[in-house]
């Protein structure tokens, strides 16, 4: 049996489990820079690649929003978590 990961799940680990936050302020200075390369094609790879690497860092955001009670998501891709 698999167990649903929950918003509360990443709250937990990145919050409030010892080195969570830690971790979390590594993601966000690792992958939480600006998206956005020039440079015609490489740019272009460039720019998808980090764009890549951000979304999973704004999804764990997102995730530990939502089990804050905080639900501006602008993103209509993400469905809402059956609570």
């Amino acid at each position: 049996m698999t167990k649903t990961v929950m918003p509360a799940d990443f709250k937990r680990v990145f919050e409030e489990m010892p080195g969570g936050a830690d971790v979390l302020n590594e993601l966000t200075r690792r992958f939480g820079r600006a998206v956005y390369v020039t440079g015609g094609n490489e740019g272009d790879r460039e720019t998808c690649y980090r764009a890549g690497q951000r979304s999973v860092l704004d999804f764990i955001l997102r995730e530990i929003n939502l089990a804050d009670g905080v639900d501006d998501d602008l993103d209509d891709e993400t469905p809402p978590h059956d609570d």
